[in-house]
């Protein structure tokens, strides 16, 4: 992909953890002095670091973002999107997991922040975005064996 020189724009590489325990999903609310989605509530999700795979990154993210250590159950597929921030046009592509819990004492790292456990029958209520809608049902509907995912994303 190239920029054009009047609309520059970003590639991004993201994962995004769907934690589920006893039938619930956990969803955070993002801080409202957050500069991108202020407010939103969603799941724990991040970019990856130089030179880290999604699996990792998804567990990292979860930790700094809720203080919690996980497992990671099922890669649950990708979603592809495109946004715009700071001027930029983004192109992100989302790794999606299914995460058990291992530790349950949530910690958010702004005070403004929430977290809540919604069931998974009532995600439609849950006040959240279609974009974090479509990765949890992604994540409920069609986890994926790690060990296939694993090696796939190694012979790329």
């Amino acid at each position: 992909m190239t920029a054009s020189p009047d609309r520059p724009h970003t590639v991004k590489r993201l994962a995004a953890g769907v934690v589920v325990h006893d039938d619930r999903v956990l969803v955070v609310r993002r801080s409202y002095r957050e500069g991108f989605l202020p407010g939103v509530w969603g799941v724990p999700c991040g970019k990856l670091d130089e030179g880290e795979r999604p699996e990792e990154a998804v567990l990292r993210e979860l930790e700094e973002e809720t203080g919690l250590k996980g497992q990671v159950l099922a890669a649950a597929g990708e979603r592809v999107f495109v946004s715009e921030w700071d001027g930029r046009t983004v192109h992100s592509c989302q790794s999606n997991f299914l995460i058990r819990p291992l530790t349950f004492d949530v910690v958010l790292p702004e005070p403004d922040q929430a977290y809540r456990w919604v069931s998974t029958e009532k995600l439609e209520d849950a006040g959240l975005d279609e974009h974090n809608l479509g990765t949890i049902r992604q994540a409920l509907k069609r986890p994926h064996e790690m060990s296939s995912a694993s090696s796939r994303s190694r012979s790329r």
